[in-house]
């Protein structure tokens, strides 16, 4: 007798909170909380499913939306109940892209983490790991992952409940150092060593748009030569002009492994048109999250073979779509990556997932998580050790909710005046009226 298809039976949608670091980038500061929503799903097996998507009430709202047609559903209608949200709102989404915010909430982040959760599920039920549903298979049993570094804000100059770091030494150098002003290319560098002592990292990224860029060259310059061996790239999230971008890089060989969107749309051309110009002028291979982040926009990068390195979040383009986007550049010649935000460890995992499942060989990827370690919402998350992340054989994502923790993180997100995210807040106690120019590195005023 074949074994029966467990039915849904439970949806539930949790906005959550956790702290963070003054992280600086071209849209101002990261606030003091950021927030996420946890989408869970119940079957009538016992089993749970969980997926992670960004904050904020349009998210949510999306995710509540599917209830009714999720529930007695079962699970191995999977891609239906995907499509079935996914066609709600498609072109509202792609007009957020171009409507010049630093920030927009989109609804196929929602889609994302529906399709977590019921991979989730699904892999339970199966006994195999997500990897193992997408695409074709599992491609590896450890992901490598970068560290990620930023320049940050002293939170001092603010009156905002910015997280402190645990004094008297306690655990290591790095809990220390990522509450810690750091503007200069020595304390990126320390930033980067304690990193490394801790995770084991081999590769490196630096958030820039911050400083001039001239002064963000010094940084990168400077991680170059403490760590010969390392991958470095430096994002300024196309704050650059082409023109100040092709001077500060063109000498960057052996310095820069990539530049990731140093400059962007400009004089009536699309991003795509300028990074273009920009491989063509400096010879650097390019990576993107901004200017390839839908199949649509991806048709457009291809033809002027704009970009060598997408950076297929699978927060946007799911984690089916994100593996696809690896066939690609797998049978392009391109090599795939992920782009990051603040997560908690149930987006580490949909991470984890989609990098032993992409093909080819991957750039390392992003990974907010290092300054979100320590507010864990499952009880035994995913571990970056030697720079990599281990893939085992455990079901679904590999990862088990912790019901008390989730409820902490949810009780800190009522006490939150909003759950939108608000780069330009913080960044007013620096300089103030401070608004963001995506033209503009946020302290260059």
């Amino acid at each position: 007798m074949p074994t029966r298809v467990p039915l849904i039976t439970s949806v539930e949608v949790i906005p959550v909170a956790g702290q963070d670091s003054m992280l600086l980038n071209v849209g101002g500061a990261h606030a003091p909380y950021f927030t996420r929503n946890l989408l869970v799903l119940r079957d009538d097996a016992g089993n749970i499913g969980v997926g992670e998507a960004p904050g904020g009430e349009v998210i949510q709202r999306q995710l509540e939306s599917a209830r009714q047609a999720l529930l007695e559903q079962p699970i191995s209608r999977l891609h239906g109940l995907v499509a079935q949200l996914h066609r709600r709102g498609r072109e509202e989404d792609f007009e957020a892209f171009g409507n010049g915010a630093w920030t927009f909430e989109l609804k196929v982040n929602a889609v994302a983490a529906l399709e977590a959760a019921l991979l989730d599920l699904l892999g339970k039920h199966l006994e195999v790991p997500v990897c193992e549903l997408l695409g074709e298979g599992r491609q590896r049993s450890e992901v490598e992952v970068l560290g990620y570094l930023f320049f940050v804000g002293d939170k001092e100059r603010t009156d905002l409940d910015y997280r402190h770091a645990p004094g008297g030494g306690e655990r290591d150098d790095w809990f220390s150092l990522r509450d810690a002003p750091a503007l200069d290319p020595d304390s990126i560098v320390a930033q980067a060593e304690a990193a490394q002592a801790r995770y084991g990292f081999q590769d490196f990224k630096l958030k820039g748009g911050v400083l001039e860029g001239a002064r963000e060259i010094e940084a990168a310059r400077a991680l170059a030569a403490r760590f010969p061996d390392a991958r470095i790239t430096l994002d300024p999230n196309g704050a650059w002009s082409l023109a100040e971008a092709i001077a500060l890089c063109r000498d960057l060989h052996g310095v820069l492994a990539y530049a990731e969107d140093p400059c962007g749309a400009e004089q009536g051309y699309s991003g795509r048109e300028i990074l273009a110009e920009f491989k063509r002028a400096t010879g650097l291979p390019v990576a993107t999250n901004m200017v390839a982040t839908n199949w649509r926009e991806m048709t457009h990068t291809m033809m002027l073979r704009a970009v060598d390195i997408p950076l297929a979040d699978p927060h946007f383009w799911t984690l089916s779509g994100a593996v696809r986007v690896s066939q690609l550049c797998h049978e392009w010649g391109m090599t795939w990556g992920s782009h990051s935000n603040n997560h908690f460890d149930v987006s580490l995992a949909m991470f984890a997932q989609v990098g032993a499942a992409a093909l080819g060989t991957p750039t390392a990827l992003d990974t907010h998580w290092i300054w979100q370690d320590g507010q864990r919402l499952s009880h035994e998350p995913h571990r970056i050790e030697r720079g990599r992340i281990k893939v085992d054989d455990t079901p679904g994502l590999g990862i088990e909710l912790d019901m008390d923790e989730v409820e902490r993180a949810h009780a800190l997100y009522r006490r939150l005046p909003s759950a939108a995210r608000n780069d330009a807040m913080a960044m007013q106690y620096l300089i103030p009226d401070w608004r963001f120019d995506p033209k503009r590195p946020a302290l260059v005023r």
